[in-house]
């Protein structure tokens, strides 16, 4: 779009769309868990598809860049509240000890989704033009009358709304076992959930995680939306920086079966620093002009370290927690992320509106330095108070509901 001068965008104003999309992703996942105990979590993912879809129609007929924005903004927001919701679905359906699998499946199907959205534009922008992309975007519309028939509702929601009859019988059909029934939570309470994460010294704890986790966001929708952009200002061509997209997204399918084990093993803390110290080296190398099969390489290997870097602060947290406040602690953490993942389309565009491109992986590499120094300190003053436990639970990235 910036190489036709579509619509008349500049640079600047690519990285503030890029950044409308990521703020509607933040908005979505912090209102999709109060939403979704009103109304249910199936009515909400098939709210979700639609909304993204129909905002994908509003990019593709856009005429202007105002609308365009309001196009991806509510994009962000449909698909920030199905992300989560999803993950909370497939937690109820899944069988004792497998939650970590089944939502890590759930994950790589979300790079997966990267790796073909790099031979849409392969396929049909160069011939067809950039609305083509967001005409495909469209399609998942297809699905939502399937899911609305099809996909059963979650039981902890059936529980909640003392509905014990059809959560039975849908526990008994999937051969797992029933949630057990819990009170709402009321605001006072979720208030009283939030102040606890401020407690008496706890609130240095709770700032390292946040600023980690912003950091960690920051880098990874900063790279995601800007790497065949800076790829082409390093003079790849656009076929090369559509395979950098694969790679990338290739390494974060990887990345998640590695990082689980390797956190098995060693720790979540300590793979989360270590993956980030990796990630940042593998950035700032892309600034530097290699052949063309090493840069294949650090890009598959930085997607690898980068993708499931930000996973692993979320397991740290969920880690150190008490369980009765570890989804407001996870919920927060992923919160507060989200305003990286605004900052960092942002930031690549005012670098290239700048013509400071080529400082675009140095920026992002220093945002991978700062989220490897705040979880590596959390992680060490939590060991010294004894809060965290060596050995890891499982990586969850968004917390449920």
């Amino acid at each position: 779009m910036l190489e036709q001068k579509a619509l008349g965008i500049t640079p600047g104003q690519a990285g503030d769309l890029g950044s409308y999309a990521t703020f509607g992703m933040l908005v979505g996942a912090l209102t999709a868990g109060t939403v979704a105990d009103r109304i249910g979590r199936k009515k909400l993912m098939v709210v979700c598809l639609t909304l993204f879809s129909l905002a994908s129609a509003v990019c593709a007929l856009s005429g202007g860049v105002a609308v365009f924005g309001l196009g991806r903004t509510l994009a962000g927001v449909g698909l920030g509240g199905l992300l989560p919701t999803a993950i909370s679905m497939v937690s109820d359906y899944a069988r004792g000890g497998r939650v970590a699998l089944t939502v890590g499946a759930l994950m790589t199907a979300h790079h997966a989704g990267g790796i073909l959205s790099a031979y849409v534009a392969k396929w049909l922008v160069e011939p067809a033009g950039w609305r083509a992309a967001f005409w495909v975007c469209v399609l998942p519309l297809l699905f939502a009358p399937v899911l609305a028939k099809a996909l059963p509702e979650s039981l902890s929601f059936l529980v909640a709304k003392g509905r014990a009859e059809e959560a039975r019988a849908l526990a008994d059909r999937y051969e797992i076992e029933l949630p057990a029934a819990a009170g709402r939570t009321a605001p006072g309470d979720r208030w009283n959930a939030l102040a606890e994460l401020f407690r008496g010294r706890e609130w240095v704890q709770t700032l390292l995680y946040w600023l980690a986790s912003f950091g960690g966001l920051l880098l990874v929708y900063g790279v995601a939306t800007w790497l065949p952009t800076l790829m082409r200002n390093e003079g790849y061509n656009l076929g090369s920086a559509l395979t950098f997209v694969v790679l990338f997204n290739l390494g974060g399918i990887v990345g998640m079966l590695i990082a689980g084990r390797a956190s098995d093993r060693f720790g979540a803390p300590r793979i989360s620093a270590i993956w980030f110290a990796l990630t940042a080296a593998g950035v700032f190398l892309l600034s530097a002009r290699m052949p063309l099969g090493v840069t294949f390489l650090v890009v598959f290997l930085t997607g690898v370290f980068l993708n499931s870097a930000q996973t692993m602060i979320y397991a740290t947290v969920s880690i150190g927690s008490p369980p009765a406040n570890r989804a407001t602690a996870v919920g927060w953490t992923s919160g507060m992320g989200r305003f990286g993942a605004v900052f960092g389309p942002w930031l690549g565009g005012q670098l290239l509106a700048t013509h400071h491109g080529d400082w675009g992986f140095t920026a992002f590499a220093l945002a991978g330095v700062s989220s490897m120094v705040f979880i590596g300190l959390a992680a060490l003053r939590s060991s010294r108070r004894g809060g965290v436990r060596v050995s890891p639970a499982p990586a969850v990235p968004f917390p449920r509901g």
